[in-house]
């Protein structure tokens, strides 16, 4: 069996390819949708009396909603003493990134409570939720070290992504290897100095604000920033990542405010410092970035473009700040 192996803190996290009713483990994560129902992919790995018998389990667990995990026993499930419900889709069967954090969160919280120590997720939501496997992997990956640093005590001591296709395998592998050795690397049990920049465009035809699209989760849209590296100044870093995120040299920055209220990013503690600045041309998109755009301030008010972490709240301080 091919098997990726790190740790992070006190818990190992492996990645392995095979069949995840073949792994001995406390517990296994078994994923619903909104009807209680046991996904494809993971009924077909269990024999057909096993998922009649879980599947009435699940039927019992009638006030579950969308993003909730409870535990039931595993019946004659072998590979694992529990089975831990989560429902990943909302009514219409779809997903999206909220739903799944939150269906990883509370299966951890609920293999907490029970003084589970070894557990196991399929990939969520791959296929029947049709979320990309990448964007999944970067989600789990995400939501799985923010809880692990944010709880000293966890009882869970080995975490274990089983997936059967060879191509998320070797994503699954890529990406989690590379997300929890950049935590390890960067943080340990600190918060993360970044920064962001409220870039004002002042061309004859144009004028607004600069919103990028992430590439990466949380998906949605932002203002143009990101992390302080070591040896950087904060007016540098704001800087390099205007460059890189939209290609405009900047001028006239000046620092705003800080934002350092835990969970305004929800994949770990950031401090931000908030920079202004000027710019004299139309930005384009860069790497880190999907699309880019200048928004008036009337369309970020009515919502035109979905904010992610507290980037409204910025928008609307500063507004606030410069029109009263």
């Amino acid at each position: 069996m091919r098997k990726v192996e790190i740790s992070l803190k006190n818990t190992s996290i492996k990645i392995l390819y095979g069949n995840i009713t073949k792994i001995k483990v406390d517990a296994v994560v078994n994923p619903l949708n909104n009807k209680l129902e046991i996904c494809d992919a993971l009924a077909k790995l269990i024999r057909k009396k096993l998922v009649k018998e879980i599947q009435k389990k699940c039927q019992e667990i009638s006030s579950l909603k969308t993003g909730e995990s409870v535990i039931t026993s595993s019946g004659k499930l072998k590979c694992c003493k529990y089975m831990i419900h989560t429902v990943v889709t909302n009514t219409n069967f779809k997903t999206n990134q909220e739903y799944i954090r939150s269906a990883i969160n509370t299966a951890l919280k609920v293999a907490d409570e029970n003084k589970i120590t070894s557990i196991s997720f399929p990939a969520l939501c791959f296929g029947t939720g049709e979320f990309p496997y990448k964007d999944l992997a970067k989600i789990m990956a995400e939501e799985i070290t923010k809880y692990i640093i944010e709880n000293k005590d966890t009882n869970i001591k080995e975490i274990i992504f089983v997936v059967k296709q060879k191509k998320v395998f070797k994503t699954f592998s890529e990406v989690i290897s590379e997300h929890v050795g950049y935590i390890n690397r960067k943080i340990g049990v600190y918060p993360i100095p970044t920064v962001d920049i409220i870039i004002n465009v002042k061309i004859k035809h144009k004028s607004g604000i600069v919103l990028v699209q992430r590439k990466n989760p949380p998906y949605g849209w932002a203002l143009p920033g990101g992390f302080v590296e070591y040896n950087e100044s904060l007016e540098n870093a704001a800087l390099r990542e205007a460059k890189e995120e939209t290609g405009l040299e900047v001028k006239n920055l000046k620092q705003f405010h800080t934002y350092s209220q835990p969970g305004r990013d929800p994949r770990f503690h950031t401090i931000s410092t908030v920079f202004v600045a000027d710019a004299e041309e139309l930005p384009k998109a860069g790497s880190d970035a999907k699309r880019v755009v200048v928004a008036t301030k009337e369309e970020i008010l009515a919502n035109k473009y979905q904010l992610v972490f507290d980037h409204k709240k910025i928008l609307l301080d500063y507004f606030s700040s410069r029109y009263n």
